[in-house]
């Protein structure tokens, strides 16, 4: 078997990816089928990270624009986040892997608080590290958050778990002939406006030359296919290598 092209990733999954089907809350057969994936790839011996969305239960953008004052929407969305950080613990530990959840919220009985140094302490012990709470601030996303933790704990890269096998020109659920790329630059993404992350995440990421990739997260094997050096889903670079004849 190939060694891990990735010694320390971070795992970015979106809250309505856990939904599954049902379209809200938690889906235990997805979660399940989650926590498989990351135990495959703990399981080579690489440190693994988890920032997870809160979309499935509370998404604090569509609660302000429906009248709820921002800040107040916003927390509540954290929180949603803290919910399935648990989730993902306890799926992950009845699987045998050892974790820690750190939320930017201080919640004592719960979870521990983030702190950069222990976070990186429990990956160098193989422990899986999931990041709740998002950034602990409002008007900040889970797609930034997971930008932060990734540079501050040193991710090789990230690894945005979606709904369909990459970036596309237009939404390929409603528009069947849409285009997908294999790669794409950050600077490509904030041209072409594809809002695969939000555009701070994006900049975060451009800034500091952290490589993204976007795949499915549904389709079974693909996190182990990736951290195993195959092509998939879309990658995204500071910029596209050259092509070599």
């Amino acid at each position: 078997m190939n060694a891990p092209k990735y010694q320390r990733v971070l795992l970015k999954i979106s809250g309505e990816v856990l939904a599954g089907d049902q379209g809200y809350g938690i889906d235990p057969k997805v979660i399940d089928a989650v926590s498989t994936e990351i135990k495959d790839i703990h399981d080579l011996g690489v440190e693994v990270a988890v920032v997870i969305g809160g979309g499935n239960i509370f998404r604090g953008l569509a609660a302000s624009a429906g009248g709820m004052e921002r800040s107040s929407a916003d927390y509540m969305g954290m929180l949603a986040t803290v919910l399935n950080a648990l989730a993902l613990q306890n799926a992950l530990e009845r699987k045998g892997v050892f974790t820690r959840v750190q939320s930017a919220i201080e919640m004592r009985q719960l979870a521990e608080s983030y702190i950069r140094r222990r976070a990186i302490r429990h990956l160098e012990k193989k422990r899986v590290v999931i990041f709740a709470g998002g950034t602990g601030n409002p008007y900040f996303s889970t797609d930034t958050a997971a930008a932060l933790r990734a540079m501050e704990i040193g991710a090789q890269v990230i690894l945005k778990g979606t709904k369909v096998d990459g970036i596309y020109d237009a939404d390929p659920m409603k528009h069947p002939k849409a285009k997908r790329y294999d790669e794409l630059t950050f600077f490509q993404v904030i041209e072409k406006d594809l809002r695969v992350m939000d555009s701070t995440a994006v900049t975060l990421c451009m800034d500091h030359s952290l490589p993204l990739i976007v795949f499915n997260l549904k389709e079974n094997g693909n996190i182990k296919r990736i951290i195993l050096g195959q092509k998939i889903g879309t990658i995204v670079r500071k910029a596209l290598k050259p092509i070599v004849s």
